[in-house]
């Protein structure tokens, strides 16, 4: 690493994003940042969520001031700064092309864990709350400006091999792999979302990334079209994974 790295790491909801955001607030040189611009999407697009009204009253709602901080050194001294974004945030009619000045990353998880878990905490549920479809468009803006495919990884590749997948990670964002990642303390972060209470409650109880899932999931009709609909995308993006 030559200097200061800002990684942007994209995914869906309920996709061990959280765990991964933990795996790099635990590096001593990184500062993390949680979901940017969650406010900003529940402000503008009008979309009702757990802790709505908390989350817009706590946290920057305006695009133009979310992307210059993001745009902005690592704060307090820190060498990485990382930033869990959820794709499902950057709406439509607002110019991503900030993100292209990043290094940016993409975590994929297989559709239908995705919407197994996403329903333990939300009923209500469509292809675009999961962000799989945001997702593919800025992995492609990223690789058209790129001129190749940027890092990908698999969660069930985090899952079954923490260090190897991560060592992949951190090599192609240009940082170096720290043994820190592999752990974190139990309970809540200093740097968890004010939304943290209704989402987060199993990886407090975690100190590193789970075992991989194996058991089959079983969808009701509707999330199986879902998971359907979301799927080309996932596996578009699976093929350059890592």
């Amino acid at each position: 690493m030559t200097g200061p790295v800002t990684i942007a790491m994209w995914s869906g909801p309920r996709n061990i994003s959280t765990a991964m955001m933990y795996s790099f607030g635990n590096r001593p040189d990184c500062f993390v940042w949680d979901e940017p611009f969650y406010a900003f999407s529940l402000l503008t697009h009008g979309n009702d969520h757990p802790m709505r009204g908390e989350i817009i009253a706590s946290y920057d709602g305006n695009w133009e001031s979310l992307v210059a901080s993001c745009l902005a050194p690592p704060p307090r001294g820190k060498t990485v700064f990382y930033q869990k974004h959820m794709t499902h945030h950057m709406l439509k009619g607002f110019d991503r092309a900030w993100v292209l000045r990043l290094t940016n990353a993409f975590l994929i998880r297989r559709p239908e864990r995705v919407l197994a878990s996403y329903t333990k905490k939300w009923s209500d549920v469509t292809l675009r709350d999961i962000g799989f479809v945001e997702q593919a468009e800025i992995f492609d803006a990223v690789a058209d400006h790129l001129g190749r495919a940027p890092a990908v990884i698999d969660a069930d590749d985090v899952l079954a091999d923490p260090r190897g997948t991560l060592t992949r990670l951190c090599e192609a964002c240009g940082i170096a792999f720290d043994e820190h990642m592999l752990s974190w303390p139990k309970g809540p972060k200093s740097f968890d979302g004010v939304w943290a209470p209704h989402w987060y409650n199993a990886v407090w109880e975690s100190t590193g990334f789970a075992k991989p899932q194996t058991r089959a999931v079983e969808l009701n009709t509707a999330l199986a079209r879902i998971a359907d609909e979301a799927r080309p995308f996932y596996e578009r993006l699976r093929r350059h994974k890592l």
